[in-house]
């Protein structure tokens, strides 16, 4: 297979332990990249994923799993244990997101592991991190999310913090995971050493939280909870039209002047109340209120048109079929059919970002059964016959 066939991991080898999402969502990221991902699971039920998602079909599975292979493997017995060492020991890459300290007491921790191969990568996502004083709390992504700061500023100020419809402190910690992998292994290929990456997942929601400790620090500023605007970022909200919701993001002194030209209101421009950045942050609330009688005397395609004839970023307000009807997601191919192993032909985003020469892709779709992978992977790797497979499965180890 040529290096833009496989991706620009084509040749990695990486074995994924773990389950849910923070691991394996890290493992979708570098096999959609072209890496070889080995999903270990335990056997029976498999990775709880297989059960996730909403309506009668749970196809979440489909798009994190997508471009592994599956094996089962018990890791809590030490036969279990000892063929997982094995895989691990030809691998580039080792991702786990168990509670810290499990690796350890499996006799897997970083220092045999690396006994027996020293360039290997080992991305380890958690809650808090592998060491400090919560180290051994349990950790979900949404404790991730309050503890780093996102879901205190998320919501209307007078309820509550609220979340995002999607798991995205798990997500996060995958992509800081993944990024960790990759930097890892670019410094392997210079000195022959492999390391670990230690993503957590409340210093991934941290790290993406812009100028909150900062602007405490220097100002005694605490963000609050400020609804669908960033405070003193204006205009740009989502504005109600005759027949749906429109986001404009008419920020910017520039940018602005031309959103009053659309309107017909070049005059507004110039008014000391929306004049200068600062000032419109004073002002936000009128200026909003001011656009968006504007916008309820237009349909939305109406201010779409002039948004694009006056160059304003701004856009619809998209659900799933939306997406699937746009030319622009049809043209750049955002979102592809996947015929999977169980479920048909499965509509779902592609892989990002693209890469002008060693292409992401969705290579395979996602195991359908629980270690259906077993003899191919076994035998591939460690050279384990169909006898020793059997008594491998009937003692429950596979």
């Amino acid at each position: 297979m040529s290096a833009q066939a496989s991706g620009a991991l084509g040749g990695i080898k990486v074995v994924e332990m773990g389950q849910l999402l923070a691991g394996p969502f890290c493992g979708q990221l570098l096999g959609d990249m072209g890496a070889d991902v080995v999903k270990v699971e335990p056997p029976g039920a498999g990775d709880p994923m297989r059960n996730w998602g909403q309506g009668d079909e749970k196809v979440q599975w489909e798009v994190i799993a997508r471009n592994k292979r599956s094996v089962t493997c018990n890791l809590r017995v030490p036969e279990g244990q000892a063929l997982a060492k094995q895989l691990i020991a030809e691998a580039d890459v080792l991702i786990e997101n168990f509670k810290p300290g499990t690796l350890e007491r499996w006799g897997l921790s970083p220092a045999e592991l690396h006994a027996i191969n020293p360039g290997l990568i080992i991305a380890r996502m958690s809650g808090y991190g592998q060491d400090g004083p919560y180290s051994d709390r349990a950790g979900f992504g949404g404790i991730g999310e309050a503890m780093g700061g996102w879901r205190y500023v998320v919501g209307e100020p007078d309820r509550p913090p609220s979340r995002m419809g999607i798991s995205i402190g798990d997500t996060l910690c995958a992509t800081y995971g993944c990024m960790g992998v990759l930097a890892a292994l670019h410094h392997r290929d210079k000195t022959g050493e492999g390391q670990v990456v230690d993503s957590a997942l409340y210093e991934a929601v941290l790290q993406v939280m812009e100028g909150l400790v900062p602007e405490y620090d220097r100002n005694g500023v605490i963000r609050e909870r400020s609804g669908s605007v960033l405070k003193g970022i204006a205009p740009s909200n989502v504005y109600t039209c005759s027949d749906g919701s429109y986001m404009i993001g008419g920020n910017g002194d520039a940018i602005f002047a031309r959103l009053c030209q659309a309107m017909g209101r070049p005059e507004l421009a110039q008014d000391e109340r929306y004049a200068t950045h600062i000032a419109r942050g004073h002002h936000q609330d009128e200026l909003d209120a001011l656009i968006n009688a504007w916008t309820a005397t237009l349909t939305v395609d109406e201010v779409d048109a002039l948004m694009t004839e006056y160059s304003i970023p701004a856009g619809r307000v998209y659900r799933a079929p939306d997406m699937l009807a746009d030319p622009h997601f049809q043209a750049r191919e955002a979102i592809v059919e996947v015929e999977t192993q169980n479920r048909g032909r499965i509509k779902m985003q592609n892989a990002f970002p693209k890469l002008s020469k060693t292409p992401s892709t969705i290579r395979r779709p996602a195991p359908a059964a629980p270690g259906q992978d077993n003899a191919e992977v076994y035998s591939e790797r460690l050279g384990l016959d169909a006898a020793e497979l059997a008594r491998l499965a009937e003692a429950g180890i596979i």
